[in-house]
């Protein structure tokens, strides 16, 4: 006599119930992790970007003189995003499998310029792509300022109380 049970009823999917003695069969076929699609959103890779640039010893700040002014504007208002400044100078272009990457930045008065930027590049590329698994087809920056010694902070704030 043959006996039906949820696991080979006619029309269902053998999972990965044991059939006796070590043997099992896997649900679905291949790896699990495999299963399903990832979507990764511009400003996900844009806030990697723009904290892994900042690590970068000589960058001084991230996107134009303007664009800094108008965020630091926007910080200050009650419920304004403060996440706006880790992404101000960054711009992100994410496909399925690939990202690339338009980086403004100001560096410190005195350091090499190009070797700043060779650092930025490597670690944005080395943070977006382990954490996203995303590979980075071309990290482009561009210097838009140089801070001196003697210039105030555009992006400290005014005391409140004086």
């Amino acid at each position: 006599m043959s006996e039906t049970t949820e696991s080979n009823r006619p029309g269902r999917d053998i999972g990965a119930e044991s059939l006796g003695r070590g043997q099992s069969v896997r649900r679905g076929g291949g790896d699990p992790g495999s299963r399903g699609r990832t979507t990764i959103a511009d400003g996900v890779v844009e806030k990697i970007t723009g904290m892994a640039a900042r690590d970068v010893a000589g960058v001084h700040a991230m996107g134009s003189g303007m664009s800094r002014t108008f965020g630091a504007v926007r910080d200050r208002v009650p419920g304004g995003s403060k996440s706006s400044g880790v992404t101000r100078g960054v711009k992100a272009e994410v496909g399925e499998k690939q990202t690339a990457l338009d980086l403004e930045i100001v560096v410190e008065y005195g350091v090499s310029i190009s070797d700043v930027a060779r650092d930025v590049r490597e670690n944005v590329v080395a943070a977006v792509e382990r954490m996203t698994g995303l590979e980075v087809v071309e990290v482009n920056i561009a210097v838009s300022d140089v801070k001196l010694p003697d210039e105030e902070d555009e992006d400290q704030p005014e005391p409140r109380l004086q």
